[in-house]
C-alpha cells in the first residue's frame, strides 16, 4: 500500500503517519525529516536547503522531486509506505513515479494549526513564526490543486484533523478499510 499524507503544518501528519507505519507494518517517511538531515550537510546543496526551509519557502519542485523518486527507489519501499510532505505542488503530484494508492488529507483550519505549534515543545529551526506563515499561505496557493487532482483521481480521504489522535487515527484506518474492499 503506498499512502500520501497531506495537511497543514501542525495537521498531526507525522503523528498519524507513525501510527499507520505500526498498525500496517510499512516504512514512514517524511519529507521534512529528509530534508532537515540534508540541510544538516555541509554542502551546497544542505546550505541551499537550509535557506530556503528557514525562510518558509517550499524547496523547488525539481529537486524535491528528484530526492523524493531516489529516496523511494530504496528496496524498504518496493512494498509500499507511507509519506508526509509530498507532493506539494502540482507539479510534484504529476511527477510523482510512484504514485499514491490512496492520499489522506488531514483538514484542520490555519488558526488550530497555528494552536498546536505554538504548543509544541520541540520547536525546529525552520519554524519562526514568519517562516510558519509563509508555509501556512503555501499550502493554500499551492497544495490546495493537489487535493483538488487526487479528488479527480478518486484517491482522496478526506478526515476532520482536529478531532483527537485516536479518534482521526481510527477514522482513517476505517476509510482505508472501506476503500479497500470496493
Amino acid at each position: 500500500m503506498k499512502l500520501v499524507l497531506l495537511g497543514i503544518q501542525g495537521s498531526g501528519k507525522s503523528t498519524q503517519g507513525s501510527l499507520l507505519s505500526s498498525s500496517f507494518t510499512i516504512p514512514y517517511i517524511s519529507t521534512g525529516n529528509i530534508f532537515r538531515e540534508i540541510a544538516k550537510e555541509k554542502t551546497k546543496l544542505g546550505r541551499e536547503i537550509k535557506e530556503v526551509m528557514n525562510a518558509g519557502f517550499l524547496i523547488p519542485d525539481e529537486k524535491t522531486i528528484e530526492v523524493v523518486n531516489d529516496y523511494l527507489k530504496r528496496s524498504e519501499y518496493a512494498d509500499g509506505y507511507i509519506i508526509d510532505g509530498f507532493p506539494r505542488t502540482l507539479v510534484q503530484a504529476e511527477a510523482f513515479v510512484d504514485g499514491a494508492d490512496k492520499v489522506i488529507y488531514l483538514e484542520l483550519s490555519d488558526k488550530e494549526a497555528l494552536r498546536r505549534i505554538s504548543k509544541r515543545n520541540d520547536m525546529r529551526d525552520d519554524e519562526t513564526p514568519d517562516a510558519i506563515k509563509k508555509r501556512i499561505e503555501s499550502f493554500h496557493k499551492f497544495t490546495k490543486p493537489v487535493l483538488k487532482y487526487y479528488e479527480k483521481k478518486n484517491q482522496l480521504i478526506r478526515v476532520d484533523g482536529s478531532e483527537a489522535v485516536e479518534k482521526i487515527f481510527d477514522q482513517i484506518k476505517q476509510r482505508l478499510e472501506s476503500k479497500r474492499s470496493l
